[in-house]
């Protein structure tokens, strides 16, 4: 795993304030203030559920998130669609590379601009996450 929590700098509690980031020992963990009492949560329990969210928003839309994927790749070939449809399909798996190896400071920081929150409780429970464009976003 990442030393880094994979959404460091974009998650927050239910009140809206920012969650900070620290180590127990090796691990990464996000920390929670809950009335002046530190909680750590494992980074990991919260980043896989993130992760498991989108990879169930992306269930059934393979095709055509490959198709529009590979026209902004410039690669609109019927085997650069079919391999990155192969690669959504098995999502688990880039998950699992994304843990070890984080993402870079820039994408952090492109999310957070873009409106891309997690919204946990002192428990470490995903409450929501905000992507910019999903359906809950709308007229708002």
């Amino acid at each position: 795993m990442s030393n880094t929590p994979l959404f460091a700098g974009l998650v927050v509690d239910e009140d809206g304030n920012a969650v900070q980031t620290a180590s127990i020992g090796s691990e990464p963990a996000y920390v929670v203030d809950d009335d002046g009492f530190k909680r750590h949560i494992p980074a990991e329990q919260v980043d896989r559920a993130v992760l498991n969210q989108m990879a169930e928003m992306m269930k059934g839309s393979e095709d055509i998130l490959s198709e529009q994927t590979a026209k902004m790749l410039g690669q609109d070939d019927p085997f650069s669609k079919a391999m990155i449809e192969q690669q959504l399909k098995n999502i688990d798996k880039q998950f699992d590379a994304l843990m070890q190896t984080g993402f870079p400071e820039e994408m952090r920081a492109y999310l957070g601009m873009m409106g891309f929150k997690v919204v946990i409780n002192y428990h470490g429970e995903v409450v929501r996450v905000e992507q910019p464009g999903s359906a809950g976003d709308q007229g708002e």
